[in-house]
């Protein structure tokens, strides 16, 4: 879309004082949106580069569809023991 940059200026000097903060408004809600964009992206392509990060969420993969999953109350129950078991260690 070719659209000429110095035609918009003109456009934006001819408007009204409020309509210039909407624009600018606007503005800042598109650069902000790429910018999301992008580091969402960013995010994406190094949590691909993570080995370790990869092989969990297989692992989790594989254990839902063997159906190898924590309820609530259980895996509430295996935390809370998970702890005890690191504090008492920690009281050596």
């Amino acid at each position: 879309m070719g659209i000429n940059r110095e035609q918009l200026k003109r456009m934006i000097d001819q408007i009204t004082e409020q309509d210039v903060v909407e624009v600018f408004d606007f503005v800042g809600y598109l650069n902000m949106k790429r910018e999301k964009e992008m580091i969402n992206q960013l995010d994406v392509e190094a949590l691909t580069k993570d080995k370790n990060l990869v092989d969990q969420v297989q692992k989790s993969r594989e254990d839902r569809k063997n159906n190898l999953m924590y309820s609530k109350e259980s895996g509430l129950e295996y935390l809370r023991s998970m702890v005890k078991e690191f504090e008492r260690e920690q009281n050596l």
